[in-house]
Parts: C-alpha cells; structure tokens; sequence
C-alpha cells in the first residue's frame, strides 16, 4: 500500500471517529445554545455598526461645519 493511500485511509477514518462521537454532538449543542444566546442580546451585525459609525461620522462633519458657520455669523453682527 502507498503512504499516501494509507494516510488518506487513516484520515478518512478518523474523519469518520469525529463526526460519530458525542464531541460532534457537543459542538452542535454549544452553536446552537450560543446562537439562541446571542439572538436574545440586542446586538447588531459588523455592518451595521460600520454604517452607523459612518453616519456618525458625516454627522459630525456636518454638526462642525455648522458651528463654524453660527460663529462667523455671530461674530457678523457683533462687528
């Protein structure tokens, strides 16, 4: 028999171990617990928070640019 031949039979057969033993089945059980975990958390996905750090960001711009503005403009009428 070819080493490689072995080493793929092997592999295959412990493939086969894991997906039969209850470490499988833990792993299932703990996505699935941490999923429900997760689902009654009021968290948002990574690309709303992007969105959301994005119009916070524009926001700003726009609330300095403003600023900006309301003094020239007072400095106007004080002049």
């Amino acid at each position: 028999m070819e080493k490689s031949t072995f080493i793929n039979d092997m592999q295959n057969k412990i493939n086969q171990v894991l997906e039969n033993s209850p470490a499988k089945d833990i792993e299932k059980n703990l996505k699935a617990m941490m999923s429900q975990g997760f689902a009654k958390l009021d968290l948002v996905t990574r690309e709303e928070f992007d969105v959301q750090a994005q119009v916070l960001a524009n926001t700003r711009a726009k609330l300095e640019m403003l600023e900006a503005q309301v003094a020239e403009l007072e400095a106007r009428l004080k002049g």
